[in-house]
């Protein structure tokens, strides 16, 4: 998912419909596939050195922050936020990097944050993405967020598309993309099928 490097690059991991829904109308993410093996590469893949940073927009940061702070207890795995009942080691090295991560949401309507290591910024900024990629650091990744990922797809400031496809069709939802953005040809990193038929597509800006 993520690396360490002298530039960073964004990376927007999304688990998505075939329609481009990353959510349903309702901003839930039950329909997802469940796969121990796609939770166990996202887990091979936490840096191993430094802190990571994700980027959010208000909503997925308010969802996020009502679970994975009290995700982790002295249990070796933790729950799947989109399964009730389903737990793995994997979903645990997942929630112990986010709660560590710093975490920067950009939001309007947001008062305050208090989760750990949380900035709030009442405005988006480019510039406030731009200058963490010009610092050495591990990626910096944007989970959901499908505002914050089209106003940086407009601007260029995404380097990696994941695209984690479920076989499932929702009929309406949440699409990730807001339509308002300019065509964008992309080169495809990888595309790798798993047994539940989930699907992992990689994407980069293509050159």
């Amino acid at each position: 998912m993520a690396s360490f490097n002298p530039v960073r690059r964004v990376i927007a991991f999304n688990r998505v419909t075939p329609e481009g829904y990353f959510s349903d109308a309702d901003g839930g993410l039950d329909w997802a596939t469940p796969d121990s093996e796609v939770d166990a590469r996202a887990a091979s893949s936490i840096p191993t050195t430094g802190t990571g940073t994700i980027l959010f927009g208000r909503r997925t940061y308010d969802l996020f922050e009502s679970f994975w702070p009290h995700a982790l207890d002295d249990s070796r795995t933790a729950p799947d936020p989109h399964r009730e009942g389903r737990r793995s080691e994997s979903i645990r090295a997942m929630g112990t990097f986010i709660n560590a991560a710093d975490k920067i949401v950009f939001s309007r309507t947001r008062k305050a944050v208090t989760w750990t290591n949380s900035r709030l910024v009442r405005e988006f900024d480019p510039a406030v993405v731009e200058e963490l990629k010009a610092k050495p650091g591990n990626d910096i990744i944007i989970f959901g967020s499908g505002s914050i990922v089209s106003l940086l797809t407009r601007r260029g400031l995404i380097d990696e598309y994941q695209f984690v496809v479920s076989p499932t069709l929702l009929g309406s939802g949440r699409p990730l993309f807001d339509g308002k953005g300019k065509t964008l040809r992309l080169e495809l990193f990888e595309a790798k099928g798993f047994a539940s038929g989930t699907v992992l597509l990689r994407y980069g800006r293509a050159r």
